[in-house]
């Protein structure tokens, strides 16, 4: 005891990192895993410190709760922690990493010594070795940018679509994932090309896998360093020091609405000192006094997007904006964006980049419920780069509007689409719902023609590797007389049937492609680039 009473007095803890331990307010530090009291729950749950701050004289920490989205972190005061309770010291993570480093590093050096006896067959042409010969260091010096280059690849594929906001059907779609695989066949359609679409989807995912694993050997592999790679590949954070765990914000006022940011999002410094940043939900300049938001609210004249109305019906607007003119804007947009999306791909190179903006309207002009952007031009193929529906707005269906619309685009293009891969758990939430009711909904309109994988994906503007991905996930893809077949189970129909009947309570929210005034547009090398 008189040992634990003089590390506490010095601040710092007389035990070894990874322990357990009884800890004090004066001992705690960024790492210490302990139990916390929340709120919602009204329990106490294990959280890890991420950082600590000191407001009017008491110390407040931001924790993350174990097995939490990163979206419930939370400052908390002193009096929500359980102190009764031993807590676990941090454990150092650099070392841990070292003997990847040397394992890496040794490899080269345990090449020559294994093949020595080639080795000593070579210097009988020359001395030495020649200018065209790479020394050891040399094969280091390549090795070392070939593999940054290849973690620069997967950054750039990592860095994929946002939220997209639960839609009206999320229910619906977490019961699909309880649909039993033995269920009997009502209605089959037999597919020629089911079994060669799927033959190439299985080869794509292969020569894919071949790709990541050039980049890094298995043995290397550390899922908790892809997870690291994913947190800090966000282009919002353009270098390492701007990256933070820790979200800045307290709260938004967008207009009529105070919303809660879930993430860090680069705000000047000065607003992360305010209790409430205030947004313009027309323009999307920021404040941080409400004296200064008002008065800019009687001289801003802007009442909708600044860009073309492409779309106009009885309940939305979809409006069309260029990044490369009206780049003060799209910023703005990424600002608020990337307080609710975690891999935020784009900040302030907004000029490759088209903005879809749908908003709702009312006597006071034009309110955005939530946008995606794409690229003029995708060499993936590519349809939706970001795409998200602000909190406010979730929940009403809305994310599977803007999901729709993205294809309806497509179609016009005459092209396939697919979203940025990976997505995130919202935004696969919301695909996978859209997905599963485009395809039933064809199925049950072909009913009795013969369908193919291929004609699916015509019709959809989807990828056949969605589709396919769509069909297995659901389980509709069978193995029947030598070739594949899709299969609509009486599970996939009673869901079906009990979303009519929820959605004639409900309504469901649709698009009028005739509506749509729009043309894919032509860019020249400069409009699709920076151009000052």
């Amino acid at each position: 005891m008189p040992t634990r009473d003089a590390s506490t007095e010095a601040g710092t803890p007389d035990v070894q990192t990874g322990e357990k331990s009884i800890a004090t307010i004066a001992t705690l530090r960024v790492g210490v895993k302990l139990y916390v009291y929340h709120e919602n729950s009204k329990e106490h749950r294990l959280a890890e410190i991420l950082s600590i701050q000191t407001r009017k004289g008491t110390p407040h920490y931001y924790v993350h709760y174990e097995e939490f989205n990163k979206r419930l972190d939370e400052w908390v005061p002193p009096t929500r922690l359980d102190l009764t309770r031993e807590v676990e010291w941090p454990r150092p993570d650099k070392p841990a990493k070292k003997p990847e480093k040397v394992a890496k590093a040794s490899t080269p050096r345990e090449t020559p010594t294994s093949v020595s006896g080639r080795a000593q067959k070579r210097p009988r042409r020359g001395d030495s070795l020649g200018p065209g010969t790479p020394t050891l260091s040399q094969k280091n010096n390549k090795k070392s940018r070939t593999s940054a280059l290849a973690e620069d690849d997967v950054v750039v594929q990592s860095e994929a679509v946002g939220d997209v906001g639960t839609p009206e059907e999320e229910e619906a779609d977490e019961e699909s994932a309880d649909i039993d695989p033995k269920a009997t066949p009502t209605a089959t359609t037999t597919t020629a090309a089911a079994s060669s679409a799927a033959a190439r989807a299985a080869s794509a995912s292969s020569s894919s896998a071949k790709q990541n694993g050039a980049s890094g050997s298995p043995e290397t592999f550390s899922k908790e360093h892809e997870i690291e790679k994913l947190r800090t590949s966000g282009s919002m954070t353009q270098s390492a020091h701007e990256i933070s765990r820790v979200r800045n914000l307290s709260k938004l006022q967008i207009g009529k609405y105070e919303v809660e940011p879930w993430y860090f999002s680069p705000y000047p410094v000065e607003y992360t000192e305010e209790e409430m940043v205030y947004i313009c939900e027309f323009c999307l300049s920021y404040f941080g006094e409400e004296r200064r938001f008002q008065r800019h609210r009687a001289k801003c004249t802007l009442l909708h997007p600044p860009g073309n109305e492409i779309y106009r019906d009885s309940a939305v607007s979809f409006f069309e904006i260029d990044g490369r003119r009206q780049r003060t804007w799209c910023r703005n947009l990424c600002l608020l964006s990337k307080c609710f999306l975690d891999h935020k791909t784009l900040y302030y190179d907004v000029d490759p980049f088209l903005f879809y903006i749908m908003t709702t309207r009312d006597e006071y002009g034009c309110h955005m419920i939530g946008y995606f952007s794409k690229e003029k031009e995708s060499a993936e193929g590519y349809n939706v780069a970001c795409i998200l529906t602000l909190p406010q707005y979730q929940r009403h269906g809305y994310g599977k509007l803007l999901i729709a619309f993205s294809y309806e685009l497509s179609k016009r293009e005459g092209k396939l689409g697919s979203p940025e891969k990976p997505l995130s758990d919202l935004g696969l939430l919301g695909y996978r719902a859209y997905w599963q009711d485009t395809i039933v909904d064809l199925l049950l309109g072909n009913k009795g023609l013969e369908t193919t994988i291929d004609e699916l994906a015509g019709m959809s503007a989807m990828t056949t590797q969605d589709v396919i991905h769509t069909l297995q996930n659901l389980n509709m893809l069978r193995y029947f007389k030598g070739q594949h077949v899709i299969c609509l189970t009486d599970a996939i129909l009673n869901q079906k049937q009990k979303q009519v009947e929820k959605q004639k309570i409900k309504g469901k929210r649709t698009l009028d492609p005739d509506l749509i005034q729009w043309k894919p547009p032509v860019f020249t090398a400069a409009n699709r680039t920076w151009n000052w």
